[in-house]
């Protein structure tokens, strides 16, 4: 999708929220699957950043440009096995010295095979001019001076040809692909030492409320910070880089501080948690509409999580993002799934994750009206709902593989349900 498409297709998504009656939820919520698609669509429509980095810092980023190749591969003809070097019909007649290893001799190209010759050869070493076949240690016995072939040998066996994985100027990767592990091995083995790459989305935590506790055991109505520990690590693991994370409180000047640092932060998004309701230490709303963002999700009809939002600051083409996560932890993974995760793979330049089902096992209660998400663990063949699903629990994510998508008044044993897979249950970063 052109940037100029998803103009066009975030202008119908927000003009559905702005069409909405109070009956299609509570503060005009939005679908929980259009929010997911707001949140791709927004970021779609920001101008892509590109730099370029060695192959070691590439890794988790999308090309911008196509990977060609930059020559032959391989680039000589080389042997596919240890064994012999043949030239012509057997019995041969060994060659005198230690063979030809790879990497070449410091005559440069290894000596032609006279016919009926035979010579030692180590597999990727390049390949005598005049050789016929490769007979794999194995297949061949040396005796008195002469090697002899324990099976039939055809012209041309165990030889890689030059060119045969590409050509010079093949393409070999698009724009768009995402650098793997092995995608860093065939850059490698092209020549590469350097990507031309998208970089990663870089992302500010803010972790709002007087109520939390950094260390030791909950006490006297201050609970422990569940959420300073997690977002960092889940984001990372979604391909974003994290450049910190902060404690504001809810008061006056917890308020203030907040609107100074998502107006003032470099990040391409900002992600907070809690203050996204309409309580009386709620600031995040209030904080945003002074900074004069854009509001593109205002509340999303799944539970956990129905206050969660997404804003824009400056723009389409350069703005900056502002993802509010609910306060309770597993409302806030919930917002992680919906808003950031989709918001940071097109920030990213990243595909979005491909959609699947699987049966669940055994009937699953819904919300008469909303979304629900409940964590599962996968089998073979089923989606199996975990107890401790709650807002403000974590034991049931922290078990499961992926999280089911409940439509409004449940699902029935057998029924198939969407999944979204865990970070670090898919592949993690490069997914």
């Amino acid at each position: 999708m052109t940037r100029t498409d998803a103009d066009g297709a975030l202008d119908e998504a927000l003009a559905l929220v702005s069409r909405a009656t109070p009956e299609d939820g509570a503060h005009r919520a939005s679908a929980w699957q259009r929010a997911r698609e707001t949140a791709a669509l927004a970021g779609t429509t920001v101008r892509a950043r590109g730099h370029r980095v060695p192959l070691a810092d590439a890794l988790g980023e999308v090309l911008t440009t196509s990977l060609d190749a930059l020559g032959d591969l391989p680039s000589f003809d080389t042997s596919a096995m240890d064994g012999w070097a043949v030239a012509g019909p057997g019995p041969w007649t060994v060659r005198p010295g230690d063979g030809i290893l790879a990497g070449g001799t410091a005559e440069g190209s290894p000596a032609p095979l006279a016919d009926g010759e035979a010579v030692r050869i180590a597999t990727g070493a390049r390949i005598p001019a005049d050789t016929t076949a490769v007979i794999r240690s194995e297949h061949a016995r040396e005796a008195g001076g002469q090697l002899y072939a324990t099976r039939t040998v055809s012209t041309g066996q165990d030889i890689r040809p030059r060119g045969q994985e590409c050509r010079s100027g093949d393409p070999l990767l698009p724009a768009g692909s995402l650098v793997t592990p092995a995608v860093l091995g065939l850059a490698a083995a092209a020549g590469y030492d350097e990507l031309s790459t998208r970089p990663r989305p870089r992302v500010e935590i803010l972790v709002l409320g007087d109520e939390l506790l950094t260390e030791g055991r909950p006490h006297d109505g201050l609970i422990r910070d569940a959420l300073s520990p997690m977002l960092g690590p889940w984001l990372t693991r979604i391909g974003a880089e994290v450049l910190s994370t902060r404690r504001l409180g809810d008061d006056p000047a917890g308020a203030e501080a907040l609107f100074q640092a998502i107006t003032g932060s470099t990040a391409d998004v900002v992600v907070t948690t809690g203050g996204t309701a309409s309580g009386p230490v709620d600031h995040v709303h209030p904080v945003l509409e002074r900074a004069g963002a854009e509001l593109l999700v205002d509340g999303v009809a799944v539970r956990p999580g129905h206050p969660m939002l997404l804003a824009r600051l400056g723009d389409r083409t350069d703005g900056r993002h502002v993802v509010g996560l609910p306060g309770n932890p597993l409302a806030a993974v919930s917002g992680l799934l919906t808003l950031a995760e989709p918001l940071l793979r097109a920030l990213a330049g990243r595909r979005q994750r491909p959609r699947y089902a699987v049966p669940v096992q055994g009937d699953v209660p819904g919300h008469p009206h909303d979304t629900r998400l409940v964590p599962v663990l996968l089998t073979d063949e089923h989606a199996v709902p975990l107890r401790y699903n709650g807002p403000a629990m974590l034991r049931g994510v922290a078990a499961a593989d992926a999280l089911a998508v409940v439509p409004p008044h449940g699902a029935r044993s057998g029924q198939e349900l969407e999944v979204l897979d865990l970070p670090w249950a898919a592949g993690g970063c490069f997914t």
